[in-house]
């Protein structure tokens, strides 16, 4: 990823969360691995995606604003100068020309047993009576983002993503999914040194945006069309739930607006229980309106008439 995730972005450091993720969308559209064979696009790409995934946090944009991370997300080290150690009142062996053994000091940075070419006899590689030791240390994580439809997000299901090595992975996406939750990948960051263990790739999650359906908490909302005479009259209608169409019961003399409730249609929870479905009815009149139906209201309006809008403030 490059130095200064804003640049990465195409964004100035004072952007807003909502022109930091534009941009981010903006980049995914054109330069992302499964559009275009463009390998300059995918660099581009990765190094977009890392950088929304660090600024999107507003913890950790502040803490890179101040200089507490880096643009990889890692503790940037406090400097410490030697001159300021060596001089220090405290320190045992200020003025000292024999420094001592600092193996102590190693079983602080390493829990004793990474120390640099560690060897038997307490010998290291590469220092006076050093051994042929390892120097053992995990990898680091890798921070991506995924996008993933709101479907697949509701259902879960599974996703093919491309790591940056070119190796296809097939993803398990959990049901209930939400946006900005991560996905950890054991395994598949960086590699390790020695005999540690390789680092993870963490996914961040982007839910898209869908047309037809919205998400609140657990609950997810939706709008069905009805025809006028349903609406008059009421009856059963086909209505779509995330997990298939269901019939839907329309009271007689519905409104458009009106929400109905389908209980336990929403989202999985961790507890194993769901959200609800809210349905908004909304009156869709006839592509054409023909004479009888104009006579009918005609008549029915001059015994019936009504006004929607009393009350309401203009």
């Amino acid at each position: 990823m490059a130095d200064d995730p804003y640049a990465a972005l195409g964004v100035a450091r004072t952007a807003s969360d909502a022109e930091i993720k534009k941009a981010y969308r903006r980049i995914a559209k054109t330069d992302h691995p499964d559009l275009t064979a463009d390998t300059a696009a995918h660099e581009r790409f990765k190094a977009a995606s890392s950088a929304y995934d660090l600024l999107k946090d507003a913890d950790q944009r502040a803490r890179f604003d101040r200089g507490e991370i880096d643009a990889q997300g890692q503790e940037r080290p406090q400097r410490r100068y030697y001159r300021d150690f060596a001089e220090a009142g405290d320190n045992p062996y200020r003025g000292q020309a024999n420094y001592g053994d600092f193996s102590d000091v190693f079983d602080d940075l390493f829990g004793g047993r990474a120390r640099p070419g560690a060897g038997a006899g307490g010998g290291r590689a590469g220092w006076p009576g050093g051994g042929a030791g390892s120097f053992d240390m995990r990898g680091s994580d890798h921070r991506y983002t995924l996008e993933v439809d709101f479907m697949t997000a509701a259902r879960g299901g599974t996703t093919r993503i491309t790591l940056p090595d070119g190796h296809a992975l097939d993803v398990q996406i959990p049901p209930g999914t939400r946006d900005g939750q991560t996905i950890r990948l054991r395994g598949k960051g960086g590699p390790a040194m020695g005999n540690a263990d390789a680092g993870d790739a963490l996914l961040s999650i982007t839910v898209a945006e869908d047309a037809d359906w919205r998400r609140n908490g657990d609950d997810v909302e939706t709008i069905l069309p009805i025809a006028l005479d349903e609406a008059v009259l009421g009856g059963k209608v086909e209505a779509p739930t995330i997990d298939g169409p269901v019939m839907l019961t329309v009271p007689r003399g519905a409104s458009s607006g009106q929400r109905l409730r389908l209980r336990g249609r929403g989202l999985k929870r961790a507890n194993g229980t769901r959200g609800d479905q809210h349905v908004e009815l909304r009156i869709v009149m006839p592509p054409r309106i023909d004479d009888e139906l104009a006579r009918f209201i005609e008549g029915w309006r001059a015994d019936n008439a009504y006004d929607p809008r009393k009350g309401v403030q203009s």
